[in-house]
């Protein structure tokens, strides 16, 4: 036997095994908004109006993210932005 077989080198497994379980680690750590659905949108936007977070511009029918300036039209497309902004400022990526 010259050497050893490449089909049996196993040296790059416990590394690329590591690489898996931080990928799944940080995959975990991210918001997701997929269950985010149309009655859990409206509550949490009807959590931020009252908390002052969202201002309703009744002329142009659209409710402003006061700490972004960013203004939506739907409910859920608010919903949607607000956690990712939240995600964003705690992970200290966002403005504050």
């Amino acid at each position: 036997m010259s050497g050893p077989d490449i089909h049996d080198d196993t040296t790059d497994d416990h590394e690329r095994f590591e690489r898996e379980l931080l990928a799944q680690d940080r995959d975990t750590r991210r918001v997701s908004t997929a269950d985010l659905d149309d009655e859990t949108a409206q509550d949490l936007v009807r959590e931020l109006l009252d908390t002052g977070t969202v201002t309703p511009v009744v002329d142009e029918r659209v409710l402003v993210h006061e700490p972004s300036g960013t203004a939506f039209e739907s409910m859920w497309q608010l919903a949607v932005f607000h956690e990712g902004w939240t995600a964003a400022v705690d992970a200290g990526e966002g403005d504050e």
